[in-house]
């Protein structure tokens, strides 16, 4: 018998808050069925295993934070494009860093098949890449460049990995501006083949 008032929905929507809480490791069947006050084998009408709930977290947080991309990027080319969406990125793993750590899984494909979060966020990057002037497979490698650095240096941010006196934003916007650079003078395929 399903438990009355549980859903699919209701549980990921619980564990992504649990997961910006307390991280998302903290984030188990049996916290999640504590949190509702049930036993842990009424969640298995909603949710298959752990993986589930945590990829289920990271569609969730994925489609979230593509939304936010979107709308920042919305009208923009170019370097402001850049920042709208490098700053809104930054934002979002700020301000929800436990469903951020969820976007990083590694997804199987049968898993995020018919994904329209992460589908989007391809989309809304190699968009805002070909405003450079970039088409493939420079735009996979610009996406890379992007994804790491903004990953990187959000994910220092969160464990406190800076510790110069320099403000952290202040760096960040210097970041954007030789990321700015780069994307602006992206070497040429016959760049490359000469070195």
């Amino acid at each position: 018998m399903v438990r009355a008032g549980l859903s699919a929905g209701r549980l990921v929507e619980a564990a992504a808050v649990m997961a910006d809480e307390g991280g998302l490791e903290k984030v188990t069947l049996s916290a999640l069925a504590r949190r509702f006050g049930v036993k842990d084998a009424s969640l298995y009408s909603h949710v298959r295993n752990l993986r589930d709930l945590r990829v289920r977290v990271g569609l969730l947080a994925s489609e979230e934070m593509t939304g936010r991309i979107a709308d920042a990027v919305a009208g923009r080319s170019g370097k402001d494009a850049l920042v709208a969406f490098a700053d809104a990125y930054r934002a979002y793993a700020l301000e929800r860093p436990g469903c951020y750590a969820a976007t990083q899984m590694r997804f199987e494909p049968q898993e995020v098949a018919g994904s329209a979060g992460l589908r989007r966020s391809v989309e809304l990057t190699y968009g805002m890449l070909r405003g450079y002037g970039l088409a493939e497979p420079d735009l996979t490698d610009a996406g890379r460049l992007l994804r790491s650095t903004f990953h990187g240096y959000v994910h220092l941010e969160l464990s406190g990995g800076f510790g110069h006196s320099r403000e952290v934003g202040a760096s960040w916007s210097r970041g954007l501006d030789a990321l700015h650079v780069a994307l602006e003078n992206w070497p040429s395929p016959d760049e490359e083949s000469e070195r």
